[in-house]
């Protein structure tokens, strides 16, 4: 792995774990996109490399079946789960100071540009 690609994995793992604790929102919504659009994963790669973030407390089970299938990178993984951690605490610490309609816009905002990208993108 480069440095360029830790660098993406490190800040898709900042970003989706700020985002979890800002609004909730991580994995699928940000970590799949990412991995997807900036270091050009199939996704279904996309998909279970973001499964193998969560993998021990939520998803074994769907790991291992994107492992069978060759669709698991755990070394992204390990990259953006570590920095998925610090993300989620910065999010939250900034997320419990704000108003919480500011913070419902916010993410109706991210989930917005999300959809718009998907509809309409390549």
């Amino acid at each position: 792995m480069d440095n360029q690609t830790f660098l993406m994995l490190a800040l898709i793992g900042l970003s989706a774990g700020f985002l979890s604790g800002f609004v909730g929102i991580g994995g699928g919504v940000v970590m799949v996109p990412a991995l997807v659009f900036f270091l050009g994963l199939s996704q279904l790669t996309a998909q279970g490399t973001s499964l193998a973030v969560l993998m021990v407390p939520v998803g074994i089970l769907g790991v291992l079946n994107y492992y069978n299938k060759g669709h698991v990178k755990f070394n992204y993984a390990l990259v953006i789960a570590l920095c998925f951690v610090a993300g989620s605490f910065l999010g939250s610490k900034i997320a419990l100071k704000l108003d919480p309609i500011l913070v419902r816009r916010i993410f109706g905002g991210f989930m917005l540009l999300v959809a718009l990208k998907f509809v309409f993108g390549k």
